[in-house]
Parts: C-alpha cells; structure tokens; sequence
C-alpha cells in the first residue's frame, strides 16, 4: 500500500496533509491545479487532472469525491512512506522558490519591445554627456581653448539636425526597428573610435557628427515603433518610458564617466559606453519584431482605441531594407508633404518643440557653469547639482505618464489632455526661472531647488507634444517626428552659443540664460493652446482631395 501512495505522488498532484507538528501546506506546482481544503482531521484528498471516469462524474471535482487516501496514508506512515513524501515535500518548495529567468520572460512582446527602446535612449544619453565631462582632460591634453571645446562639443548637433527628416523618411519606409538598431550601432562604433582619431581635429569632428547622426534618427525611430505597436490608452506611458530613459542616461553617465575618467583615463569612457551599445544591438535581435494585429492582445487593444477617437490610422507594414532606391524614391515622393505643412496642428507642434528644446538644451548646457559663477558652488559641487534636474525629470515622468492615460481612459478629449500636460511643461519652468531670475536674496539651495522643479516638470511634455505625433497620424507619425525634431535641434547649434555671446557682453544670467527660454515657454504655450488639436488626420486623403481640385 505504501508503493501504491509513493506511485501516485506525481508532479500534477497537489497534497494537503493533515496539520501537524511535522508537515505545512504546500503551493500547488502548476497553475490548473486546485487545493481542497480537508473535510477532517488526518483526510487527504488528492486528484489528478487526468482522471475523469467511473461513477462521481469526471475531472477533478469527480476524483477528489471518491478517492480518500487516509487508509493510504496511515500506512505510509507504517511502511516509510515518509521518506517519499518528504521527498516530494522538497521538490516542491525547490519549485516554488525556483526563479524564473530572465525575468522579462512572460511579459508581452510590445512591453518587452518598449523596454528595450527605452534602454537604447539610457545608452543614447550617456555617450551624449560622456564628452561634456572627458572634454576637460582632453581639453588639458591636447591644449584646447574653449573656442575648440565648443566647436567639438557643437559638432554633436550638426548630425543631430541633419538626421531627423531622414530618419523619419527612413522609419516610415523601412520600419522604425531597423532605423533605431542601426543608429545605436552607428553612435557606439563612432563613439568607441574618438580616443583614436583625437588627435586629428577633422577626424574628431566627423566622429562626433556621426554620433549625432546616429543618435538623431533614434527618437522619429522610436515614435514609428510607439505608433505602429502601442494603443492609444498606453500611449502616453509609453513614451514617457521611452524617452524617459535619456534622463536616466544623462543621470549615468553622469554619475559613472568621472570616476572611470579618474581611474581608468578619458579614453576608456569612450570604449565602455561604445561597447554598451554593441551589446545591446547583439541583445536586441532577441525581442520578436510586432506589428498590430500580430496577437489577440494588441488587435483588442488597437480596436478598442479606435472606438476611444474615432479614427485610427492603419497600420503601415514594414518592407523589406532591400528594397530598391526606384522605390525609395517613391515612396519619399509619396509624403504628402504640403498637406503637413497645411495643418495647424503641424505648425503648432513645430514651434513649441523648438521652444522646448531651447529651454532644455541651454540650460543643460549652462546651469553648471551658472551653478559654478553665479551661485559660488565649486566645481564638485556644482557637477552633483547638475544631476539633480534629470533625477527630477525621472519622478515626473513616472507621475505624468499614468495622469494622461488615466484622463484619456476616463473620457476626457485627448487633445484637452495634451494640452493641459503642454501647458504643465512650459508654465512651471517659465514661473521658477523668473523667481531664479529675479533678485530676491535666495541662498543657492533654494534656486538650485527651483530650477530643478522647473525642469523636471518641463518632462510633461512627454504626455504632451511628443505624443500628438502619434496622435494625428501612425502612419507618418516618425516622419512629423523628423520635421519638429529637426527645427527642435536648432536650438543646440544657434541657442547654447547665443547665451555665451549675451553672457560675455552683458554679464547677466538673467538676461543672457533665463529671459530667452521665458519668452519661449510663455510664447510656445499661447501657439499650442490655441492650435494643438490630438484628432488624426488622414494626410492622404487630403492630398488627394487637394489634387482633385488642382485637376479641375
């Protein structure tokens, strides 16, 4: 009899034994299982999912009521059956501590695919500031003036721009996948070689140009990707966790380049932030490519936000990268290019993302130096308060992101929202420059503090303007991405150099740093409040509707 209860002990099984000193409950091994509780004292009830006939009726429901085992177990307690079920016992517990690896594994492809993007931005970002820390050793060694720290560090923007339209044209033709895998690959090998070609000032620059060539295309790739795989309802999350990891990156590189730099020389930044970016490419061929309607889940999701606006674009198939230049060229043809320009939506989204980024990039250019001269901070100091806007950015990220989703989910019009994350975005940063601008006798703490917030607010228009692209039209949503993208770069080659000219001619930080980034973030807000629209657009359409009426 003891053989015949050890025999029966199979892994689908799940035993509830008697409460006593020597034994507890176990969790079932398998999620079909079901766990009856006993019905007296010293009754086990046991089943398998596999029984089913004889009288009782089927299933486990049908086994547990005519199947008591306590004559079994009574002599398994006489005949050592112990030593089988402490056995069994074992294997269980060793079951369910057993961790399960690696730990995306059961989460769905589009979470998976998100992630992975959003820890291509962290690498994008620490290789962007990597430079602006190792500029200085390099900057000693080489006998730089800051004239040439500036040209090279400008170089970055010079890709940057260049790359957003192509990018764009590239995502929408090819798949915002292959884009973004290829432009992580181009920054890390440009960035692995700079400690090479350093000493060859054409060779730096053109280094450079690529990192930001390569770093420019990422953003129009990742909105391709947001619009084709995430449904409305998820949307603003996900950019947020998207293009909140270049905070996170800015956060790293920051806090990782000094040290390396000190112990290992600047050179080796280079090599280990370009080798992360390579490994992550290798890693990146393991997440499955999605598109709509590849699983159950998205196709409900998709359908469901489709009744949530009224319109949702279809979704645009990526073709093959050997595609043929004859149809590259068509298809670049094909952009309706003037109905973008047509829209005031467009227009609106263009100019407060210019207005956004001149915030954004002079400040992060020049607070540390206004943290060092104005405030007195020395230069330690002044780098660790540096880090402080993007931990912040990091917070509000993660609090704007579900704000959104939950208006847009209960109802509320989505362009309401956008505008009301937009307006968050400008108003708050605009509001704590001014009182940091103005000469109230504040200690340092409290202005550090209030540029901090400033910023760190400014990150809700990741639920604002850099989600209407994907909002009025997925399928030319990387490419309107490109358009806004590259106005928004100039800002970094014409707005960080205009600052240092004001500072050097009118010796105010107020005038030169925080007057023009106040007269942008309260101008941007006017455009989009009275322009913003989050309804899609059928950009075709209109083209067509457009040349119908030219033809007559």
């Amino acid at each position: 009899m003891a053989m015949a209860a050890s025999s029966a002990l199979q892994p689908e099984l799940c035993l509830l034994p008697h409460a006593g000193p020597r034994r507890r409950m176990l969790p079932p091994r398998a999620p079909h299982l079901l766990v009856l509780p006993h019905r007296r004292r010293g009754a086990v009830r046991r089943f398998s999912s596999r029984d089913g006939g004889g009288g009782g009726g089927g299933g486990p429901a049908g086994a547990v009521e005519k199947r008591s085992v306590v004559p079994e177990m009574a002599a398994e307690r006489k005949g050592g059956g112990d030593a089988h079920a402490e056995e069994f016992e074992e294997e269980a517990v060793d079951g369910a501590l057993e961790l399960r690896w690696p730990p995306w594994e059961g989460l769905p492809e589009r979470y998976r695919l998100i992630g992975a993007t959003s820890l291509a931005f962290v690498i994008c970002n620490m290789d962007k500031v990597n430079l602006s820390v190792a500029i200085i050793p390099m900057s000693h060694q080489y006998g730089w003036s800051s004239s040439t720290a500036g040209l090279v560090q400008s170089s970055f923007f010079w890709g940057y721009a260049l790359s957003q339209l192509p990018g764009g044209w590239l995502a929408k033709l090819i798949g915002g996948r292959t884009v973004l895998k290829a432009g992580v690959l181009v920054w890390s090998l440009a960035t692995a070689v700079i400690p090479v070609v350093a000493g060859f000032m054409p060779g730096l620059v053109l280094s450079r140009i690529l990192v930001g060539i390569g770093e420019g295309v990422s953003p129009s790739a990742a909105t391709d990707l947001i619009a084709r795989t995430i449904p409305l309802q998820e949307r603003s999350r996900a950019v947020s966790v998207v293009f909140g990891g270049l905070a996170f990156g800015s956060v790293l590189g920051l806090l990782f380049a000094p040290p390396i730099i000190q112990n290992l020389g600047w050179e080796s930044v280079f090599y280990i932030f370009g080798l992360l970016g390579i490994i992550w490419c290798l890693v990146f061929e393991s997440v499955q490519e999605l598109q709509p309607g590849d699983n159950e889940d998205i196709l409900n999701l998709e359908n469901s936000s489709a009744g949530s606006n009224g319109h949702v674009s279809s979704s645009v198939p990526s073709k093959s990268s050997a595609s043929s230049l004859e149809e590259m060229t068509d298809s670049l043809k094909d952009v309706p290019w003037g109905e973008f320009f047509k829209s005031k939506a467009v227009w609106a989204m263009i100019y407060t993302h210019f207005c956004g980024s001149w915030g954004h990039y002079t400040c992060l250019s020049w607070l540390p130096t206004f943290f060092s001269e104005e405030l007195n901070l020395n230069l330690t100091d002044a780098a660790w308060v540096s880090i402080l806007p993007p931990l912040g950015s990091m917070v509000i990220t993660s609090i704007a992101a579900p704000f959104a989703d939950n208006l847009i989910s209960s109802g509320v019009d989505t362009t309401k929202v956008r505008k009301i994350c937009q307006a968050i975005a400008f108003l708050s940063p605009a509001a704590f420059m001014m009182l940091s601008s103005v000469d109230l006798g504040l200690p340092p703490w409290v202005v550090v503090a209030f540029l901090t917030g400033g910023i760190s607010l400014s990150n809700f228009a990741l639920s604002g303007l850099y989600c209407t692209h994907q909002d009025i039209s997925r399928e030319y949503a990387s490419i309107l991405l490109g358009i806004t993208n590259t106005v928004g770069a100039v800002p970094g080659i014409v707005g960080v150099a205009l600052v240092g000219y004001l500072v050097d001619t009118t010796h105010s930080w107020s005038m030169s740093l925080f007057a023009p980034s106040i007269f942008f973030y309260l101008t941007g807000t006017a455009v989009w409040l009275t322009f913003a629209s989050s309804e899609p657009q059928d950009f075709n359409k209109l083209a067509s509707e457009s040349l119908a009426e030219s033809n007559q």
